[in-house]
């Protein structure tokens, strides 16, 4: 086993957790972006292309599922309004919607307690952190990691909006190591899910590890029989000492 030199983490579900209700949240922040989008001019059917906004958001996650390739909200937003009469929105006009939309949703992030001691901990054993996130918008994943104050810690954060494609592709793993100056089999990949962060791990050639706490997911529960991290915990404050105990068996 090669000596650990970097820890790539997923944040939501990893790092920080959701702690509200989802449809409800949902609701308040279609609202938001339409308010923001009638600021700009837009003039549609509030009902309808909230309810087909959705529709088509779902559709492109299940998707991306699939094909591991990120479909923004950015670009469902712009297709979506251009497919209804309405002109090309200038990219500032578009951000400041999506910025009205996931505030809704960053105010019911937290950074899990043990987040911040644990990064600490890893940073002073000399290990290299990065941060691998999948999701539809980069500057919201921006905003929830200096929201948990979680930036100072990481010399790479990824997000799959920004570079276009999904874990578990193994491209996204190996681009987050490149800064790094790791190679794969030096890093170990850390999150919740089996279908993106543990099987893209295996995938790029880099250990995994399984946070079980808030894993209890029908996605991971149809992936338990079939992909096997190298290990697993329930919380984050447990990796500092699996990744102890696996420097004392080199």
């Amino acid at each position: 086993m090669a000596e650990l030199r970097a820890v790539l983490l997923d944040l939501g579900n990893t790092l920080i957790y959701f702690d509200g209700n989802w449809p409800d949240v949902f609701a308040r922040a279609d609202q938001a972006l339409l308010a923001e989008l009638h600021k700009t001019g837009v003039s549609i059917n509030a009902e309808q292309f909230l309810a087909e906004f959705r529709n088509r958001l779902n559709a492109y996650y299940e998707q991306r599922e699939s094909e591991f390739i990120e479909y923004t909200t950015s670009y469902v937003l712009q297709t979506l309004l251009t497919e209804w009469g309405s002109p090309p929105l200038p990219e500032e006009s578009l951000r400041a919607a999506l910025r009205e939309m996931y505030a809704v949703s960053q105010e019911y992030w937290l950074p899990e307690p043990e987040a911040i001691p644990v990064l600490e901990t890893l940073l002073g054993r000399g290990l290299r952190l990065g941060l691998v996130s999948n999701a539809a918008d980069d500057a919201d994943v921006q905003t929830l990691v200096d929201k948990a104050a979680l930036r100072p810690y990481f010399d790479v954060i990824l997000s799959s909006a920004a570079c276009g494609i999904r874990k578990p592709n193994p491209r996204i793993f190996r681009l987050a190591l490149e800064p790094l100056g790791v190679t794969p089999d030096s890093a170990v990949m850390v999150g919740d899910t089996l279908g993106a962060d543990i099987l893209g791990a295996h995938n790029a050639g880099l250990r995994s590890v399984w946070i079980t706490r808030r894993a209890d997911t029908p996605a991971n529960h149809d992936h338990e029989d079939t992909i096997e991290p190298d290990a697993a915990i329930a919380t984050l404050g447990e990796l500092p000492d699996l990744i102890a105990a696996w420097e004392r068996e080199k």
